[in-house]
Parts: structure tokens; C-alpha cells; sequence
């Protein structure tokens, strides 16, 4: 008898001589069971609301994007980038609905594709499957806002509603069919026949979701080119500020709060049960070690941030160190779960030179990304996918996925170069399909006229041009200009 089952005929024995020993043992069970029963019910019921919980801070970053995107776009174009948040969540949640899920978690599968549940049709169990989507859905839109950061200003908007359909309705979902699915070719979840050994420890997402979202933004930004007077005539970079300040750290405290959703919420469940061992599991303590790193990757990231420009620019420049805070964070995704928070440190200071050498190469090269969401998500995304094969503990990567004692854990750690050979393979295949698909799609909006707006429409600003009017009316005009000013 375990923990979760009785049955009779192991109780009767242990009655004896008792009368009626098979009616009493029968009974008892009945009543155990009743009772296991409500524990399981109860069990699934924390964990449901844990998922929702999660997702809804999830959710809440698309606030801190569109804050965030608000504050560093220029004034001109604020009405523009807000709308496009707005609707990256709506149009990826219909996308997601009917194609995303299915494609993504769809179950069984070869390896490479869903097959099943398009448009949430037959789920084997709606009551877990239908917080589940919700969840993922919350990520696919995160991988979409990454990618309207960088080609903000100087995009026509119907380019916006084709790419972000497609990103989450096609590309975003099959990478994280390959790395977070059980049956993936990459995933650490397979039963079987794991890549290296191993497969991939992305925990979070700093290759499915910030890499993905800054590949896509990468080819986006460059086919279209700079926005006008980003680079001068001798080649020179030329600060276009954001015209709020503000609204920049309004969003990335908002992003702060939200990633304790993104990054423990990860582990979809906080109470666990493993019957068939007859012992429980909860992974209260991985959840609670997994908002320590992320809070730690980011402070250590935003304080290297800061003194990194004030030795490089000469000021201290909050923009800079929001900016880093959100590298580190990006950078700790991927191994949040299965590592010290000594690690998440190192994690974080090295996070912000990346993102401080992206930024200058961006420059030497003429590419312009007014969010820095490129560098800042594909960078530092790109270093949190070696870090983890680097760091990851061995005892937590037991505890994070168990049932397969000995699988390769961080290099530097004692555990070999396995997990870290996986990883590069799934930066590789990242870049590789993300450039095929977004890059193609970009091409080909490019070529069709439907990618970047006129150089008029770019000099007044989009706010104007598409959408009516300005994101700030001071109504000045309305004055009567022959009134006498008030007296004081």
C-alpha cells in the first residue's frame, strides 16, 4: 500500500482474527480513499491557482512593455507603440488559439511539431489544460513585444499585425515545441533519447522566448533600416532620446514584478505528487530558490550597469541601468532553477558588459534598435543559455527534473561538456529558424512596400500620420489669444 491508495487485501492480513476482517478492511479502505481523494483534489486545486497566479504576472509585463516602450520611443511616436502592445496580445491571442497551443504542446508528436488540440479541441484534462494555455499564451505575447521594441518609430502598422500573428502563431510555438514539450527533440522532459544526454535546460526561456523575440526583431530592424538622423553623414551615432524617463522605470519595475511569474512560475506547480513511489514532492523550495536568483541576476546586473557607464559615458544615466536590470533578468531566465544564487551574481555582472558590448558593436555597424531589445534579449538571452550549461547544479537539476539520476549537469560544476554541447546546438537552430521564417517574412513585407513607412509620415511622426492625433494635446490652441493672461 503507498500513500495515495488502500486496498483490502493488504489491510486484512493486519486485521487478524478480527471478524468480519474482509467487510472491515473494505471499509476502511473506502473511507481512506474518500479522504485521499479530497487531499488530491485539493492538491490540484493549489496548483491550478498557483499556474493562474503566475500567469497573471505574466500577463501584467505587457504593461511593463508597453511602459517601457512608451518612455524610450520619442513623443511623436507614443500613441504608435502603446496600440502595437495592445495588440500583440490580442492578435497572438487568437493566433495562440488556434494554431500556437496545438503547435507547441500538442501531444503525442514527432519531435519536431504538434499535431493536436488546434483551436483548445479535446484536451485530455480542461481543467488543468485550460490555465496551461493561458500561461503559455502569456509567454508567446512576451516573445512578440520584444520584437516591436526594436523596430519602433519607422514601421508601418499593418506590418505589425502580420508579424505578430505569425511569430505566435507559428514561429514562437514550434521552438518551444522542440525545448518545452515533453515530446521535443531538445526537451530535458523526453522519456527518452535526450540531446547529449541531457537535452536543453531552458527553464524559463532565455532561448525560447528572449532569443526568439531578438532574432525576429534583429532582421526586422535591419531590413528596414535606421530611423532618420540616427547616424550622421560621417557615420557617426547620433542619440535619439526617448522622451520619457518616467514611463521607462514605471515599466521596468512593472517587468521586475512580472518575472516573478515568468521565472517560478515556470515550474507550473508548487505541490506535486509522485504516487508511484508512494512519497509526495512539493517544489516550494525550488519556486522560492528560483525568485532568489532572478532578483539577485538583476541587481547585480543594473549595479554593473551603472558604474560600467558612469566609467564609459562620464554620468549616471537611469535609462542605462533599467536597461541592464532587464539584461540580467533576461540572462537568468534560462537557468534560474538550477543554480546558486552566488552563480545568478556572476550571472548579472557579466550580463551587463554583454549588453554594454552589443550596444557599441550595434553602433559600429550602423543598427539602430531604440529599445537596445535585440542586444539586451539576444545578448544576454544568448549568454544565459551558456551560463546554464556552465552553472547548473547537479543536485538541482535532480530536484528540477527527476526521474533520470545522472544526467550531465553545468561544466564548470563537475558535469561535463554534454549539457553545454546542447546548448550551443539550440542557439544555433534558434538563429537558424527564426532568421528562415521572420527573415523571409520581413524580406517580403519589405519588398511588397508594407514594412517601413515614407520619410514624410517618419519626419511628423506616426501618431500622426496613422492614428489621428498626438499621444499629448496641451489644447493651447483653444486660448483666446486676445484674453488677457490671469492675475496673481
Amino acid at each position: 500500500m503507498d500513500l495515495l491508495t488502500c486496498s483490502a487485501n493488504d489491510l486484512r492480513p493486519l486485521l487478524g482474527t478480527v471478524a468480519n476482517a474482509t467487510a472491515a478492511a473494505e471499509y476502511i479502505c473506502s473511507r481512506f480513499d474518500a479522504v485521499s481523494n479530497k487531499f488530491i483534489d485539493t492538491g490540484h486545486a493549489v496548483d491550478n491557482t498557483y499556474l493562474l497566479f503566475s500567469t497573471y504576472l505574466v500577463f501584467a509585463m505587457q504593461l511593463g512593455f508597453a511602459m517601457l516602450c512608451a518612455g524610450s520611443v520619442r513623443a511623436k511616436n507614443t500613441m504608435n507603440i502603446m496600440l502595437t502592445n495592445v495588440l500583440d496580445a490580442a492578435t497572438g491571442g487568437l493566433f495562440y488559439y488556434l494554431f500556437g497551443f496545438a503547435l507547441a504542446f500538442g501531444s503525442p508528436s514527432n519531435g519536431f511539431i504538434g499535431q493536436h488540440f488546434f483551436g483548445l479541441s479535446r484536451f485530455p484534462t480542461p481543467s488543468f489544460d485550460y490555465g496551461y494555455f493561458l500561461f503559455q499564451w502569456a509567454f508567446a505575447i512576451a516573445a512578440a513585444g520584444i520584437t516591436s521594441g526594436s523596430i519602433a518609430e519607422r514601421t508601418q502598422f499593418v506590418a505589425y499585425l502580420i508579424y505578430s500573428s505569425f511569430l505566435t502563431g507559428l514561429v514562437y510555438p514550434i521552438v518551444s515545441h522542440w525545448f518545452w514539450s515533453a515530446d521535443g527533440w531538445g526537451s530535458p522532459t523526453r522519456s527518452e533519447n535526450l540531446l547529449f544526454g541531457s537535452g536543453v535546460i531552458d527553464f524559463a526561456g532565455s532561448g525560447v522566448v528572449h532569443l526568439v523575440g531578438a532574432i525576429a526583431g534583429v532582421w526586422g530592424a535591419f531590413i528596414e533600416g535606421p530611423r532618420i538622423g540616427r547616424f550622421d553623414h560621417s557615420g557617426k551615432a547620433v542619440t535619439l532620446r526617448g522622451h520619457s524617463g518616467t514611463l521607462v522605470v514605471l515599466g521596468t519595475f512593472l517587468l521586475w514584478f512580472g518575472w516573478y511569474g515568468f521565472n517560478p512560475g515556470s515550474f507550473v506547480n508548487i505541490l506535486k505528487a509522485y504516487s508511484e513511489s508512494g512519497s509526495s514532492y512539493g517544489q516550494w523550495s525550488g519556486v522560492g530558490r528560483t525568485a532568489v536568483t532572478t532578483s539577485l541576476a538583476g541587481c547585480s546586473a543594473a549595479l554593473t550597469t551603472l558604474f560600467g557607464k558612469r566609467l564609459i559615458a562620464g554620468h549616471w544615466n537611469v535609462t542605462d541601468v533599467c536597461n541592464g536590470l532587464l539584461g540580467g533578468f533576461a540572462a537568468i531566465t534560462g537557468g534560474c532553477s538550477v543554480v546558486d544564487p552566488w552563480a545568478a551574481v556572476l550571472c548579472g555582472f557579466i550580463a551587463a558588459w554583454v549588453l554594454i558590448g552589443f550596444n557599441k558593436l550595434a553602433e559600429k555597424v550602423h543598427y539602430d534598435d531604440p529599445l537596445e531589445a535585440a542586444q539586451l534579449h539576444g545578448g544576454c538571452g544568448s549568454w544565459g543559455i551558456i551560463f546554464t550549461a556552465l552553472f547548473a547544479k547537479e543536485n538541482y537539476v535532480n530536484e528540477v527534473f527527476p526521474g533520470q539520476p545522472g544526467r550531465p549537469y553545468g561544466l564548470l560544476m563537475g558535469g561535463g561538456a554534454r549539457l553545454l554541447a546542447a546548448h550551443i546546438v539550440q542557439i544555433l537552430v534558434i538563429v537558424a529558424w527564426v532568421t528562415v521564417t521572420m527573415g523571409t517574412l520581413f524580406f517580403i513585407l519589405q519588398k511588397l512596400n508594407l514594412l517601413r513607412i515614407t520619410v514624410d509620415e517618419e519626419m511628423a511622426g506616426i501618431d500622426l500620420t496613422s492614428h489621428g492625433g498626438k499621444a499629448y494635446e496641451y489644447n493651447d490652441h483653444e486660448n483666446d489669444a486676445n484674453k488677457p493672461p490671469l492675475a496673481f
